[in-house]
């Protein structure tokens, strides 16, 4: 019993770990331009478990999904693409690359054309920030987990003393990805909805 409780503890302590390695504030993204490389070594380092390559990000360029580095220049990727390349990093597991491109188009239109933009990228990735650190605290002061809850459906499967833990491992992993399933499938509808609103305007 007291296993399981530690390892319903480890997952608090990475919930609380996570919430402390919150998004990269703006003021603290590179001021200064990158190379294509510098960009990759940036998003890998930050985004553990993502795999970003020199193909990904040009293939979201030619798919217009974020903007053209700077013509002739070999530093081309400024802050404005590291801004885009962070958002984008947060939707990639939830959504496909056209939906991530229709979600852009919503506040930036063409994406090669800033003078069409509805806000700024500083301030989209500003309201974001502020999101996701809500959204964290939200989660934690839930605790969708709960532990007792856990310990007794175990006790009701009746389970071996060896598998105990890892079975509440495996349901706390389940309620999560139940969770997270349900977020993007209202993510994904309120996209759809509003294509559809907008082409009957």
């Amino acid at each position: 019993m007291d296993d399981e409780k530690q390892g319903i503890d480890k997952i608090s302590e990475l919930t609380d770990r996570i919430s402390r390695n919150n998004i990269v504030p703006y003021e603290e993204l590179p001021k200064y331009d990158l190379f294509i490389s510098q960009v990759i070594d940036y998003l890998n380092d930050k985004f553990e478990g993502e795999k970003y390559t020199n193909n990904i990000v040009q293939n979201y360029i030619k798919s217009e999904v974020i903007s053209k580095p700077e013509d002739g220049k070999k530093r081309g990727y400024t802050k404005l693409h590291l801004v885009q390349l962070v958002l984008l990093s947060y939707m990639r597991p939830i959504l496909t690359t056209e939906e991530i491109k229709k979600v852009f188009a919503l506040a930036f239109n063409k994406i090669n054309d800033g003078t069409d933009d509805i806000i700024s990228w500083e301030k989209a990735y500003k309201i974001f920030s502020d999101i996701h650190k809500d959204s964290i605290e939200d989660f934690l002061a839930k605790r969708p987990f709960d532990r007792d809850k856990l310990v007794n459906i175990v006790d009701e499967l009746g389970l071996d003393p060896g598998d105990r833990k890892r079975i509440q491992v495996f349901l706390t992993v389940m309620e999560l990805i139940c969770e997270a399933s349900a977020i993007k499938k209202v993510v994904q509808q309120i996209i759809q909805d509003y294509e559809c609103e907008s082409k009957n305007i």
